[in-house]
Parts: structure tokens; C-alpha cells; sequence
């Protein structure tokens, strides 16, 4: 399936990757892409908040521009209901695999999409 970048699925995965990316990580700039409600459930199975996030996530693997990065595949989106789109991927972080799901919600047009969930699940590596 194909979304163009201005599809509700197409803006959350845009948002998705700018989350990936070590520039935004390091930076105030995570702040207005995620939901004031946003929670986390990491692969460590640490619970994440907002704030919690946005104090940590600068030093979070991931966030160095000259580190390893965050290799997401097989983006996949699906509009739950208006204002509310669930995304699933893969990523490859240091050689280790994980499943992500993360829900994105729109609550208004001057806020736009802002991740409101995510989870991390590890993959053991004799997995397929």
C-alpha cells in the first residue's frame, strides 16, 4: 500500500521517521510532535511520560548524530477512526531487532498528528 505525504497515515509515518532521526531526538524539536498525553513502553518494558521523554530523550540510544541510528522497515498505517491512526514497523538498532506499534492522534489543525503511544518489543534473534 502507498500513502502520499499528505494522507492522515502518510503524516503520522512522516512523524514516525522524524522521530528516528538524531537531529530531532537531540533537540527541543521532539517536543511539538509529541501529544501533551504521550506515554511510552520502551523494549526494557520501562514506562515512558511526556516529560519524561522529552528530559531523556536527547541521551537515549539513537540521539548521536555520529552513533548508531534507528533502521525502521516495513512501515505499515491504518486510520482507526478520525483524528487516530496505528502504525506498525521494524527497526534495527545495533544489530538488535524490535516491533513497534504506535498509535498517532490529531485532536485539532493547529496541533497536527502528535504521537500519543508507542511500544517497543524486543525480537529474539532466532525469530523471523
Amino acid at each position: 500500500m502507498t500513502y502520499e505525504p499528505d494522507d492522515d497515515v502518510g503524516e503520522a509515518i512522516a512523524g514516525e521517521l522524524s522521530l528516528l532521526d538524531p537531529a530531532v531526538r537531540s533537540r527541543a524539536g521532539a517536543a511539538g510532535l509529541l501529544d501533551p498525553e504521550f506515554v511510552e513502553v520502551g523494549a526494557s518494558g520501562r514506562r515512558y511520560t511526556y516529560l519524561e521523554t522529552l528530559a531523556e530523550l536527547p541521551d537515549m540510544p539513537g540521539s548521536s548524530a555520529d552513533g548508531p541510528r534507528y533502521e525502521p522497515s516495513a512501515i505499515t498505517g491504518v486510520v482507526l477512526a478520525p483524528g487516530l491512526v496505528h502504525l506498525t514497523y521494524e527497526t534495527v538498532f545495533d544489530g538488535r531487532r524490535a516491533r513497534r506499534s504506535s498509535l498517532w492522534r490529531k485532536q485539532d489543525e493547529e496541533t497536527g498528528w502528535r504521537l500519543y503511544y508507542h511500544q517497543g518489543t524486543p525480537v529474539a534473534p532466532d525469530l523471523a
